[in-house]
């Protein structure tokens, strides 16, 4: 092991490309040919020149530290990060030789050190925002979603009186038209659940049971922001971020030793969103850390799978498991064992208890020992190997190819899985195999 600690493995960094094409011409430029002049620190840092097609190599400089790892390049791309630096880390990641511990060269400490200069700057937007101001724009906001929510209440009591069938008749236009009501009333988390109504009627067999209970759980939503006045403070807090009010992190910061989990990310049309799963080694908490990327930017925060950080994490307020990432983290080592598991059983019971504090939650982290997936009737499912208690997993993973990652690793024994259960069933997202501690990630990168 080199001074740095660990070095990614090359799936880690894939997972840090903004898209497919990056993927592809980054993993062409993870050998040794077009570089000269690698090298890296213990301060994680790691740089190099890349051959490009004019007289000038380009410069690339990455830093591997803190919850955002850094890029800088002198290629024109505006990608982040570009093609070369994903060259870099890969090669970096494959063959130490080639990226040899060294000094960091000057163009590259310039640029280093103008980043922890910015880092150890004070925060001053707190002190000159006007809370004053915040206020009313808040009075102001709540007075648009609550109108916006009696609307809806409307449109649902409407379709139930005119019968469930009317909502295949109707088509999507009609949601979408509700939904843009919702954005304008400033309830984005409203607008969401709403375009998911849509989708219904056309998924097929059984939609209007499943319509139905949709319909119930946004009417819940609706009647709870209508009386949030008289809930208890944690439930109201679940309710303003369910209907789309956002907190900001607070109370005191939690440090331990984080192992990264899982990673993934899902995109629309206009956003990346980045869901990096943590359990803290010594406090036995779990944290969810959410980035976003818009007009096709990756998101911020990168935290590759199969890595432990000593850092600390804020937690947002009510009971959440979201939490942001605090200072800059110290140099990661691997995950040394998976977190502790419990059996399917016990998972579903977990789940049960989530949804009494938060009736919308639609999945919650788990980690299962012991369970061997196994097909069963066109599916697959994850089954104890003491009791042959099974879950099944969730239609959505079923076509990824971390299923078949998941049924190779374990070959017919018992495997530990980490993963989100929910009322669909389970969503497996990261493995350890009883003979390993080495962490395979399920998702795509």
């Amino acid at each position: 092991m080199n001074q740095q600690g660990v070095r990614w493995t090359a799936e880690q960094v894939l997972a840090l490309a903004p898209d497919d094409a990056s993927r592809k011409t980054g993993s062409r430029l993870g050998t040794a040919g077009p570089w000269s002049e690698a090298g890296s620190s213990g301060s994680g840092a790691v740089w190099g020149l890349c051959k490009g097609s004019g007289s000038t190599p380009y410069r690339t400089v990455v830093d591997t530290t803190g919850g955002s790892p850094a890029y800088k390049c002198s290629c024109p791309s505006r990608k982040f990060p570009c093609k070369h630096a994903l060259g870099l880390l890969l090669l970096w990641a494959a063959d130490e030789p080639a990226v040899r511990d060294a000094e960091v060269p000057g163009w590259a400490e310039e640029w280093l050190e103008a980043r922890r200069k910015k880092a150890d700057e004070p925060d001053t937007s707190a002190r000159t925002a006007d809370p004053e101001a915040a206020r009313r724009r808040a009075e102001q906001r709540a007075e648009r979603i609550t109108m916006g929510a009696s609307e809806l209440e409307q449109r649902l009591n409407d379709l139930l009186r005119g019968g469930l069938a009317a909502a295949e008749q109707t088509g999507y236009g009609l949601w979408e038209e509700t939904a843009r009501r919702m954005v304008d009333a400033q309830a984005p988390g409203l607008a969401a659940r709403v375009r998911e109504l849509g989708a219904v009627p056309a998924s097929g067999p059984g939609w209007p049971g499943r319509l139905l209970e949709e319909c119930a759980l946004l009417h819940l939503l609706d009647a709870a922001w209508l009386a949030r006045d008289r809930l208890p403070e944690p439930l109201a807090t679940t309710v303003r971020t369910r209907v789309g009010l956002t907190a900001s992190a607070g109370g005191p910061p939690v440090r331990d030793r984080w192992m990264v989990l899982s990673q993934h990310d899902t995109a629309t049309s206009k956003l990346i969103t980045r869901r990096i799963w943590l359990y803290g080694r010594e406090s036995e908490r779990t944290a969810l850390v959410l980035s976003f990327g818009a007009g096709g930017r990756t998101p911020e925060v990168a935290l590759p799978t199969g890595l432990m950080f000593d850092m600390e994490l804020t937690f947002y307020p009510g009971g959440q498991l979201r939490a942001d990432v605090g200072e800059r983290p110290a140099l990661p080592v691997p995950i040394d064992a998976p977190p502790p598991g419990i059996g399917p059983n016990e998972a579903v019971h977990a789940y049960g208890r989530a949804l009494r504090d938060d009736p919308w939650l639609d999945s919650w982290p788990v980690t299962l020992s012991r369970v061997i997936p196994t097909p069963s009737d066109n599916t697959w499912q994850l089954t104890d190997a003491e009791n042959n208690f099974a879950l099944p997993i969730t239609p959505s993973a079923l076509s990824r190819p971390g299923l078949w990652k998941l049924a190779a690793l374990s070959g017919g024994s018992p495997v530990t899985v980490f993963g989100e259960c929910g009322h669909q069933g389970f969503t497996p997202l990261t493995a350890w195999s009883d003979d390993s501690t080495e962490t395979v990630p399920l998702t795509d990168p």
